[in-house]
């Protein structure tokens, strides 16, 4: 569909007999943010592989940006910036100094370099090694290079690992920006439940691999105040609204569907 900027169907990826993702039927419609929502080992990461050719299914089909991911493709990924399970760079060599090797595997100009430190706030960091930033920076620096090639698509995994609340706050904002300013398709996965409903505009719940919930973000923080009502007294009711706790709701939601499985 030309509308959409990822789609999955009846994708499976399994491990030694262990089904890590099930079955798993996906829409994200292009320019939009969407969260996918999890507990740690819910089959996210092993998802996101796949979307990006790092990994096989075992079956169904994967297609990003009008394009089947087939074992080889690779010109679609010139279209999409990425950053998947840790943040990672060249640990000897400056923050300037990976952006330029990323700019020049990209094509991109050069003024790309610039950009992107102004963007993420890395200035005061750029002549500094990677290997001696702080776990926020190295986050910053990982998003950095995602976003050098100016991306249709980013797929990122965690990206508010590390950062503090500022920083948090900084990347929610730039995100929102990449979408609503460039109709840039952000896929980001959580297992934290409040970071996502701030951010995404659909919302997508994984629990061992499979897709047991999805729902716009004003359907998503109705349902999680109708939990919060039933789950919490009056007293702990409104910081339980901003501190969902994610195990309680994931745990409400599959009482009645129970599978056996980790990603």
């Amino acid at each position: 569909m030309p509308d959409t900027a990822v789609s999955t169907r009846a994708l499976v990826k399994r491990y030694r007999g262990v089904t890590a993702v099930d079955s798993l039927d996906l829409d994200v419609r292009r320019g939009e943010i969407y969260g996918f929502l999890g507990r740690n080992g819910a089959g996210k990461t092993t998802t996101i592989r796949m979307l990006l050719g790092l990994i096989r299914p075992s079956s169904g089909e994967v297609t990003v940006l009008g394009r089947r991911i087939l074992p080889g493709e690779t010109n679609v990924f010139s279209r999409v910036g990425f950053l998947v399970e840790t943040a990672t760079a060249y640990p000897n060599l400056t923050v300037r100094e990976n952006l330029d090797i990323q700019r020049r595997l990209t094509g991109s100009p050069t003024r790309t370099v610039a950009d992107s430190i102004a963007l993420l706030r890395l200035g005061p960091y750029a002549d500094r090694r990677a290997g001696q930033l702080s776990l926020g920076n190295k986050q910053r620096l990982a998003l950095a290079r995602a976003l050098l090639h100016a991306p249709e698509l980013l797929v990122l995994d965690e990206p508010a690992n590390g950062l503090d609340p500022a920083g948090i706050v900084e990347i929610r904002e730039l995100l929102r920006s990449l979408a609503d300013e460039r109709g840039v398709t952000v896929f980001m996965s959580s297992h934290i439940l409040a970071e996502v409903a701030h951010l995404a505009d659909r919302i997508g719940i994984v629990h061992e691999g499979r897709l047991i919930e999805e729902s716009s973000r004003d359907e998503f923080a109705a349902k999680a105040r109708a939990f919060a009502t039933d789950a919490y007294t009056s007293e702990e009711r409104e910081q339980a609204l901003l501190t969902l706790d994610l195990e309680r709701y994931f745990l409400a939601r599959t009482d009645e569907n129970p599978k056996s499985g980790d990603a």
